[in-house]
């Protein structure tokens, strides 16, 4: 029987052990801050900004929001990110992708208080991370490995092949998985565009985690009987449904059901993972700031 691994209930027990952190916080006298920042009104970013936004009132933390105008110069954004590096009453915040196409976003990324890069894309927190003395591990990787962590899949001496070698997702997730660590120890293989015959590196595999962007890339006859799926993935697609389409992963889920001892939904699966990390990069990045020890989950 195939175990598929439910992001929503584990993400629901996170922003739950979260709790005492926050409130060892706020006794302390300091209430966790998250911003977000959006430059433009990209349908999908606004959404994804109302969802954190959400996900801070159910837990406790304080939310914050920035508008700038899409057509604004860089300069507004980047006057914006000043402001907040500067406000004490936030401990962390994000600045939602996609910015406008006059906008370097790598600048922008450069620019965050590496202390409040609660994404954990500054190169100073890269750095930490490839060297082993990660400050916040990116939220998406970070919830494969809680994910991996609650289906009691072990890492170490797995082999793991990562389709897709985004800054992201692939590229931290095989730094976080090479790592001497409980959560690492894994043999690595990171495949992507120009990556040779695909399906003899998936085939290889203990655990696949799919993350290219390319909807149902993998199939099940890409996979041996009783690999670990995890399907990062969400891509609308046209389908007749009232909204016209319906999201798919990265893996074609039934056929890939059909080989693996355990598969993660799309959706479902580490989409929820993903914005309960930012929370807990969050409570972290508090912590930090004010010097006040929590437990983390």
């Amino acid at each position: 029987m195939t175990e598929i691994i439910d992001g929503n209930a584990v993400a629901s027990e996170i922003r739950d052990d979260l709790t005492d952190a926050i409130e060892t916080l706020a006794d302390a006298g300091s209430r966790p801050g998250l911003a977000t920042v959006l430059m433009g009104d990209d349908p999908a970013s606004q959404t994804y900004v109302n969802m954190k936004q959400r996900d801070c009132e159910e837990v406790g933390i304080e939310s914050h929001h920035v508008d700038v105008d899409g057509d604004a110069p860089p300069e507004e954004l980047y006057d914006a990110i000043a402001d907040l590096n500067d406000d004490s009453e936030v401990h962390g915040y994000i600045v939602q992708a996609p910015v406008p196409d006059h906008v370097d976003y790598r600048d922008v990324i450069r620019r965050v208080d590496p202390i409040k890069d609660v994404d954990g894309f500054h190169p100073e927190n890269v750095g930490r991370l490839v060297a082993g003395d990660a400050r916040f591990r990116p939220c998406t990787p970070h919830g494969v490995q809680k994910l991996l962590e609650s289906a009691n899949i072990d890492t170490e001496g797995k082999d793991v092949t990562i389709v897709g070698r985004s800054d992201i997702v692939g590229k931290p997730l095989a730094n976080l998985l090479i790592q001497k660590s409980d959560d690492g120890n894994a043999t690595v293989t990171v495949c992507h565009s120009r990556t040779d015959d695909l399906a003899a590196k998936t085939r290889n595999a203990d655990i696949v985690v799919a993350a290219a962007g390319v909807p149902e890339l993998v199939d099940g006859s890409m996979l041996e009987d009783g690999t670990v799926v995890i399907d990062v993935g969400v891509n609308r697609v046209d389908a007749d449904t009232d909204k016209g389409y319906e999201l798919v992963g990265d893996v074609e889920f039934e056929s890939a059901k059909e080989k693996a001892s355990a598969i993660t939904p799309v959706p479902g699966g580490v989409g929820p993972m993903t914005r309960a990390m930012l929370l807990y990069n969050t409570v972290k990045a508090a912590s930090l700031q004010e010097d006040v020890a929590v437990d983390l989950p």
